[in-house]
């Protein structure tokens, strides 16, 4: 029997293997190897808890199927799915089956009794007689699907017929996440993205388990979501973004798409309206929100901290009741966010008194509280979750505060600015992006531990991660793909994958093999210059 392997051991024996086993088009001019025949298991991202190599791969072909419980219709679809990545690239039929119909093949099965899986974990076997994916819960299967993707080589996600062949490792993996929630924030306000960017954004995501999708939906330069009690929120709010273009906004159909979309890819869609500051959008549409009745104009610059509703004016209560009410109804999850962060306008008795009065709208429509973790500096509401944004160099007291709040039971998402914000430039000769937190290498986005960055938080405080872009600098898919690409897999990597796992060296070899499957997606990533890409 083959031993099982921890982690570090695995990866480093996996590095060794996929030099051995590789198909011999010579090293890449930045010291990569190409990729190997056969992917060593478990040589993913992000690295598996748990992985046992041994025994023959499993080798599709065109008799391969995809066998599911047909009473199912959530493994159904994540048969199909998978049928849909691996179909262009194979020229495999790879039919959809009852696993009573067939026998080899890729068996996804659902075991409810499988509970130390828990709702997102999995276990992967693979032999050469097939591949069997099993999962307490559909999420986890589908978590599994982009392992077992990852165990193939990376022209399996073009959209042409390839030569192959497509074989995955022979073994077990045995997979759970760190924490529960792994995010990434898009900002649709500054710049607005359309709801097939947003989507494209949601499969790329998904590739790296990614479960939580932030909408970053209202601030000072547009408003982005329709809502029926305030209509001229998205017609005017909306009508513009940075730098003075033509805006846009979602129709509550667009959202719902959205929203849906997301749900097949195991994502769930946190709504963010930020407030009381960064609401010049809102305020440029309805005057009345204005303590003096005048609307200002719309804005399309980058300041920040210079706008905020009226605080005494019970009317502000009202609109902020009306919009939590209408994005509740359109939201499924568990979550909305309401800002809080840089409300330099607002003062200190206001913002608390504000919180106070909004956090309880928030429950009164069956959601659950997030904040940015200036919110500690009032009075986060039970089970509220708070997202800290902060640097290395953040004030002690500050980090000291959002700590005692994690003590104390609130959640903290952790999002530090100077090591997940996207939008950060890689390096000063980076063309996007910002610099205010510093420069955001790869190393630096990845070698961090979620569980030690706040002095006195204790990991159980630790709801998860989030890798927020912002998009001052951001208007086109292929900046998200710039700016996020390769970070957001680091981010995604320290929400999913043990302490134990977390290893530069490791991770920058793993790194380097997903180069080709990023090109294959047709996703421009950053060739950062701190890992050994295979040569193109």
């Amino acid at each position: 029997m083959t031993p099982r392997r921890t982690l570090p051991l695995l990866l480093l024996s996996s590095l060794l293997l996929a030099g051995v086993a590789s198909s011999g088009s010579g090293a890449a001019a930045s010291g990569g190897s190409a990729e190997p025949l056969v992917r060593p298991l478990g040589d993913v991202v992000p690295a598996p808890a748990s992985v046992t190599p041994g025994g023959a791969p499993y080798t599709l072909t065109h008799r391969t199927a995809v066998r599911v419980d047909a009473a199912d219709h959530e493994s159904r679809a994540i048969g199909r799915y998978l049928a849909g990545v691996l179909r262009p690239s194979t020229g495999y039929p790879l039919p959809v089956v009852d696993d009573h119909a067939a026998r080899g093949g890729i068996l996804l099965r659902i075991d409810r009794r499988a509970t130390v899986l828990g709702d997102e974990g999995y276990e992967l076997r693979s032999g050469r007689d097939g591949v069997t994916l099993t999962a307490r819960a559909p999420a986890g299967l589908f978590r599994g699907v982009q392992t077992l993707r990852q165990q193939l080589p990376a022209a399996v996600e073009r959209r042409t017929v390839q030569s192959g062949p497509w074989q995955i490792a022979g073994g077990t993996v045995t997979d759970t996440p760190r924490f529960a929630y792994r995010g990434a924030m898009l900002d649709v306000s500054r710049h607005f993205f359309t709801v097939d960017q947003v989507k494209r954004y949601i499969d790329q995501l998904a590739l790296y388990k990614v479960n939580t999708l932030h909408l970053h939906l209202s601030d000072d330069q547009g408003w982005r979501i329709a809502i029926d009690s305030w209509p001229r929120l998205a017609a005017y709010g909306g009508s513009t973004q940075v730098g003075g273009g033509p805006g846009g906004s979602y129709t509550k159909d667009d959202y719902q798409e959205i929203v849906r979309y997301a749900a097949s890819r195991y994502q769930e869609v946190v709504p963010e309206i930020d407030m009381p500051g960064h609401t010049n959008a809102a305020l440029a549409s309805y005057a009345e929100l204005n303590c003096d009745r005048a609307a200002p104009p719309l804005y399309t610059g980058t300041s920040v901290g210079f706008s905020s509703l009226c605080v005494p004016n019970d009317r502000t209560y009202d609109f902020v009741e009306d919009v939590i009410r209408e994005l509740a109804v359109l939201t499924p999850g568990r979550y909305l966010h309401i800002g809080g962060d840089e409300a330099h306008s607002t003062s200190h008795a206001d913002y608390v008194a504000f919180m106070d009065r909004v956090q309880p709208l928030v429950a009164k429509y069956g959601k659950t509280v997030i904040g940015w973790h200036q919110l500690t500096g009032a009075r986060p509401a039970p089970g509220a979750l708070v997202q800290y944004w902060g640097l290395d160099r953040s004030p002690a007291g500050e980090k000291a505060q959002v700590a005692a709040a994690g003590r104390a039971g609130t959640g903290i998402i952790l999002s530090p600015a100077d090591r997940a914000y996207l939008d950060m430039k890689y390096t000063k000769e980076t063309p996007l992006g910002l610099s205010w937190a510093g420069y955001v290498e790869v190393r630096r986005s990845y070698d961090w531990d979620p569980g030690a960055l706040l002095p006195g938080l204790p990991e159980e405080a630790v709801a998860g991660v989030e890798a927020p872009l912002w998009t001052e600098t951001v208007s086109q898919s292929v900046h998200i793909d710039r700016m996020a690409f390769p970070r957001v897999a680091g981010i995604a990597e320290l929400g999913w994958s043990p302490a134990a796992a977390h290893d530069w060296e490791s991770y920058r070899a793993r790194l380097a093999q997903q180069g080709p499957r990023l090109d294959a997606l047709g996703i421009d990533y950053y060739r950062s210059p701190q890992v050994p890409w295979p040569a193109e």
